[in-house]
């Protein structure tokens, strides 16, 4: 799943926010097109000359980078860590700016002229657009629909049945109490001040951000107060609302907008609050991600595999987050599709079975010593990179392989894909190691996929929260004797006083290890009573009701709690990646564009174009169709008005791969038709007969378009000036 990054990261293209009713620019209908170039790192980058200026940014980021790893070694107090961050943080993105203003451009990219494409042909469009539009929120045309479904079900075959998963489809709606267990009700929020006439929102940490700096930029500014400033920067991902508001009154803080007084910060929740039924009490939540519809799961989804691991269980599915400001198209939105893998693993068992398969593939890894280090990302073979300890384990590592060949294979262009590895004040503290797959963009690098290794925090919150163990058996290679300590329940008693609970009370109990045992038998012992809590529910308990056992047992199997690899896939930032790696422009024609998908996620497959309105086609259009039909190949008949080239544009921008086009040569013994592959424009002449169960073939990758001109004769021109 993408997990919220902390709060001083969670919105990296802008400082400050605006509401949803402030004046904003309509996506796609900008006049002025703003050229835009996407650079990468290449080879050229290690060049003398450009060494010779990086080389001591290079050096500056280690150094800090150094003092960082002492200070963390020495156990240093957490504010000298957090400044020594803060300050490795400034290096490295002056660092980043000059390697990107040093970098060779590889293509010149114009972005509006891409969303004009995709808003034209109706790939995807802002949501209730004739009454304004919602920012963060966006509608699939015809095009963008299939395309989408398309690369679901590329996503489904290429993990879900390769690799044997379960796959489940779990309730968009979730209750409180689950989220709570999970932590998101807790890490869910920020804060954030109003403008106190026009209701302006505003997030409090960026607004502080933004005008502490403006006052350390002033030269007036002391020394003294430069360092204050600085020093609440620093602090400022850690502090309470209370805090907040008093830097607020202190530098007398206003819109920075309209200069109006702002509120008291409040608090804004990032999920959306929904209420269960009518009686409004069972508060609930639209789901974040859709991870914990599997991890509540899992116990049936154990009991499915037979009791055994590891074993992957999978979910598509939509989720909410609440963005105070969505923006960037697809990449910050409010409502988004997400794909998701649980693998769950023996913790002391992380090697994979098919690891040898993938441990030759050559990824391009942005390590955490790197970035500490101010180096590059560096391309390093999957089994290396094992060996060095740089990925955590093999299971882990295999995932990351199976990403890369599938975003390749759908259309990101590997030369702007790398994976990045979290740094120790990124990663959640409960996972062992977690890296991102990102795509170059427009917009800088992007995390469209996250890489995880989540070790067992979530079923060890949710079997907290409810007091059914969430593990799984191992068989031990030799029986052992242990010392069981049992709370055993009077089920008579019990269950005439909590009746409608006596099963949750007993499986809690149960379960109940040594140390959980011992403190029943002391409260018993010194009160004479004993409380269990299970979630927010609470049951007393007297002498007479619960008894404790001390005894020997001969064990066969161990009980485990599972870790957790998962990759977690964001649907929409991945099509809008493989949207600007495949915008192309024709070559010798500016003014044509067009998107180069590969065929497995074309929206269409195939065009079917008669080369006039001579209605001798028609027979042969309509058996066509009919037969690509029945070989499973989507197509769309073209028999408009207009030339032939202009049609082949046509089916060019909605990225349809091949197109076969029905001429006068058709209509005599053998009867022929011309077949066209998009990005070279190249034709063959085949016959009709042959012609759907070749378009399935080569959309689904059988056979490659070299391999069918080596196998049929090229087609040089198109006849057009025959009468009809």
């Amino acid at each position: 799943m993408i997990r919220r990054p902390p709060r001083s990261t969670l919105f990296p293209y802008t400082t400050l926010f605006r509401s949803p009713k402030s004046t904003e620019s309509k996506w796609g209908t900008k006049k002025r097109r703003e050229t835009l170039l996407v650079v990468a790192r290449n080879a050229n980058m290690d060049s003398a000359e450009n060494e010779t200026v990086l080389a001591p940014l290079r050096l500056s980021v280690k150094q800090q980078g150094d003092v960082v790893r002492s200070l963390k070694e020495s156990k240093a107090p957490e504010i000298d860590v957090k400044k020594a961050v803060h300050e490795l943080k400034a290096r490295k993105k002056i660092l980043e700016d000059k390697e990107l203003e040093l970098a060779p451009v590889s293509a010149s990219f114009d972005r509006s002229r891409m969303e004009d494409l995709l808003k034209r042909r109706f790939f995807y469009i802002q949501s209730f657009e004739i009454y304004g539009g919602i920012t963060g929120q966006y509608d699939f045309g015809p095009m963008g629909c299939a395309m989408k479904n398309n690369l679901l079900a590329a996503w489904r075959n290429f993990f879900v049945l390769e690799e044997q998963m379960l796959e489940v489809d779990s309730s968009i709606l979730t209750p409180e109490k689950v989220l709570k267990a999970s932590g998101h009700v807790d890490r869910f929020a920020d804060y954030m001040v109003k403008d106190e006439k026009n209701g302006e929102c505003f997030r409090l940490d960026h607004l502080i951000k933004a005008h502490l700096e403006k006052i350390i930029a002033d030269k007036k500014t002391s020394t003294d107060v430069k360092k204050e400033c600085e020093d609440i920067i620093v602090k400022l991902d850690g502090m309470t609302k209370d805090e907040m508001d008093a830097i607020l009154k202190k530098y007398d803080m206003k819109s920075p907008v309209t200069g109006n007084k702002l509120s008291s910060a409040m608090e804004f929740n990032l999920m959306f609050g929904i209420s269960i039924g009518p009686t409004g009490q069972n508060k609930g939540y639209l789901r974040p991600e859709t991870a914990q519809g599997i991890f509540v799961n899992f116990k049936r989804l154990l009991e499915f595999n037979q009791g055994r691991l590891p074993f992957a269980a999978a979910q598509i599915g939509n989720s909410f987050r609440n963005e105070i400001s969505p923006r960037s198209g697809l990449i910050r939105v409010r409502e988004f599709t997400m794909a998701e893998i649980e693998h769950f693993v023996d913790p002391s068992a992380k090697d994979h079975p098919k690891f040898d398969s993938v441990k030759d593939v050559e990824l391009m890894l942005y390590s955490a010593c790197n970035q500490m280090d101010g180096r590059p990302a560096e391309l390093i073979k999957v089994g290396k990179a094992v060996e060095m300890n740089l990925i955590a384990n093999e299971t882990l590592a295999y995932f990351m392989a199976r990403i890369y060949l599938f975003l390749t294979r759908i259309g990101v262009d590997q030369g702007r894909l790398r994976f990045r590895q979290h740094m120790s004040n990124e990663m959640a503290h409960y996972a062992c190691d977690c890296w991102d797959a990102e795509c170059k963009t427009s917009y800088g690098w992007i995390e469209c996929v996250g890489c995880a290794d989540r070790s067992c925090f979530d079923l060890k919150q949710h079997s907290k929260a409810t007091g059914v163990q969430l593990v799984a058996e191992k068989k031990l290679p030799v029986p052992i004797t242990v010392h069981k300590v049992e709370v055993l329940p009077n089920k008579r008693i019990i269950g005439s006083s909590y009746r409608q609970h006596g099963d949750l009370i007993y499986d809690t109990l149960a379960n109940f290890d040594e140390s959980e045992a011992a403190e029943v038998e002391r409260q018993i012992k010194e009160t004479g009573e004993y409380t269990l809590e299970i979630g927010d529910k609470r049951f007393s308990f007297k002498l007479d009701d619960i008894n404790v056992r001390r005894c020997q047992k001969t064990v066969h199997v161990e009980e485990v709690v599972p870790n957790v690899i998962e990759p977690s896939f964001g649907i929409g930032r991945i099509m809008y990646a493989i949207f600007e790696h495949t915008f192309r422009t024709r070559d010798g024609d500016e003014q044509r564009t067009y998107l180069s998908l590969p065929s497995i996620i074309a929206p269409l497959k195939c065009s079917v174009l008669p080369l006039s309105n001579n209605p001798e086609f028609a027979p042969f259009i309509l058996k066509l169709s009919r037969e690509l039909t029945r070989a499973d190949v989507s197509h769309k008949v073209d028999d408009s008005s207009g030339s032939i080239g202009r049609r082949y544009a046509r089916t060019d921008e909605v990225a349809i791969p091949f197109g076969i086009t029905v001429d006068f040569d058709s209509l005599k013994e053998p009867h022929t038709a011309t077949l066209r592959e998009r990005d070279s424009m190249h034709q063959i002449r085949a016959p009709l007969s042959l012609l759907p169960e070749l378009v399935r073939d080569l959309s689904v990758g059988r056979i490659t378009w070299k391999e069918v001109e080596k196998q049929y004769p090229r087609f040089e021109q198109q006849e057009t000036t025959r009468d009809v």
